[in-house]
């Protein structure tokens, strides 16, 4: 945060300080006690199961001041205490209040799947010509992209941020505080389902971010993605559309793919200007992501083959390749899972050049409401035409992964184990050096643990 006082967070939020100097300076936001440093104001959110007011003295003895919707009169202390009717609104408040200081271009980001990655291929686009802002590791919720705002700076020439929603209504609070320039829809899948109920819903939701576009913005989206494709005409969009992909009709789109050991080649074409990309991963969905990239970078004046030299370097935080000495080759993505990156996923081990085995390490997938068995069956009847030679699955929904491939009378093996430590330490006693193994499921699952065994020495 860059010149702001208690003064300015009790005008932000409409507050009132119970105490201490309106002078202090802040410097940053924080909402976990155990992170705070000095200069930070402390934002306790009053969760499902813990309400963060009772960290309020500890949070102190390192920060510079807090927010408070549980004191009321004076307190007594020499940092500030301000009053506030609910800390979330307000964080929200001061997330918009500091937006409204920066003039340079936003790129919203969002979608079902790969929004992370594609932020970060937007961020890495960009960076090749403009110092570029950028929300950092998963600070893209109701809290977290209020967070990423406060943290804007007079050094940026433009920010990407990444918008992420899992219920009806969230979206129109994340765009009123980013109010951006562009915005990049990636894919409508399933996930949150649960609460949104279809897909044509999701869809709304997410596109909901134009309402609150600059004038003369543009919107990007998926051409691959069966619900975007329809989605000018299906949701009455009159914001300037472009369709990214990998089908010649997109206005930016992908062509001569080749997946090569653990990277890809390919041209991405806009009009009569083409552009040989070497991507630093494999899949897809992932050229798919590099051509949004691509086409946000040259709309902003970055011309497309300036943008590509950083994508041999191009590392994403979510899907990883790891090469074990004497093992395998791993690919982890365990951060997350919802039946399009699943099936995402897959595609990528079965691109994936392998002389041993093809091993898929999957578990349950969470928050898909109540089709969520059928939505298991669906990756059971997607593997079937896939050169997989073995699944693991791990939890309850993922037997119904199980019996459809059992049921079907496929070659593909089939195992099945009580808890991570179990499959893992299977997996330890199988594997050779040139099998490839995925471990992907939702975080809840924390398949991870099957991957630090994996790891291990």
């Amino acid at each position: 945060m860059e010149n702001v006082t208690i003064k300015d967070i009790v005008e932000m939020t409409g507050g009132v300080l119970l105490c201490g100097d309106e002078n202090t300076a802040v410097t940053d936001i924080c909402i976990n006690s155990k992170e705070i440093k000095q200069g930070d104001l402390f934002v306790p959110i009053i969760g499902e199961k813990v309400d963060a007011h009772r960290f309020i003295e500890s949070a102190l003895e390192t920060g510079a001041a807090t927010l408070t919707s549980q004191h009321n009169g004076v307190v007594l202390s020499e940092k500030p205490y301000i009053r506030v009717d609910n800390t979330v609104v307000v964080l929200q408040r001061i997330g918009a209040a500091i937006r409204k200081r920066y003039q340079i271009p936003v790129i919203a980001v969002t979608g079902s799947v790969g929004k992370t990655t594609t932020r970060e291929m937007v961020t890495c686009a960009l960076s090749a010509a403009k110092r570029t802002f950028h929300t950092e590791k998963n600070l893209n919720s109701q809290i977290g992209v209020p967070i990423t705002l406060s943290r804007m700076d007079s050094n940026a020439e433009i920010a990407v941020l990444e918008l992420g929603i899992s219920e009806p209504g969230q979206m129109d609070i994340l765009s009123k505080m980013v109010k951006p320039d562009m915005a990049v829809v990636t894919t409508i899948g399933v996930a949150h389902i649960e609460f949104m109920k279809t897909q044509e819903e999701i869809r709304r939701q997410k596109l909901s971010v134009v309402h609150y576009m600059r004038e003369g913005g543009t919107l990007f989206l998926n051409g691959d993605d069966a619900l975007l494709r329809c989605a000018v005409s299906e949701e009455k969009l009159t914001c300037r559309t472009l369709f990214y992909g990998t089908e010649d009709w997109c206005d930016y789109y992908a062509k001569d793919i080749v997946y090569h050991g653990s990277y890809t080649t390919f041209t991405c074409v806009h009009g009569n200007d083409e552009t040989a990309v070497l991507l630093n991963t494999l899949g897809k969905h992932n050229v798919g992501n590099c051509v949004a990239a691509l086409a946000v970078a040259n709309e902003n004046g970055i011309p497309m083959k300036v943008a590509a030299e950083g994508f041999s370097h191009f590392e994403g935080q979510r899907q990883q390749f790891i090469h074990l000495e004497n093992k395998c080759l791993l690919i982890d993505d365990t951060y997350n899972a919802s039946p399009d990156s699943m099936k995402a996923s897959i595609n990528v081990l079965c691109d994936m050049p392998c002389k041993g085995r093809r091993i898929a390490v999957l578990g349950d997938m969470f928050e898909l409401g109540e089709n969520e068995v059928e939505y298991h069956r669906e990756i059971g009847e997607f593997l079937l035409d896939k050169p997989v030679d073995e699944v693991v699955v791990l939890g309850e929904l993922s037997q119904n992964i199980k019996q459809v491939l059992e049921a079907s009378g496929s070659s593909i093996k089939v195992y099945t184990f009580s808890d991570n430590e179990e499959a893992g330490l299977y997996l330890v006693a199988t594997i050779r050096p040139e099998d490839v193994v995925l471990v992907k499921a939702s975080n809840g699952m924390k398949l991870s643990e099957v991957v630090n065994i994996l790891k291990a020495d």
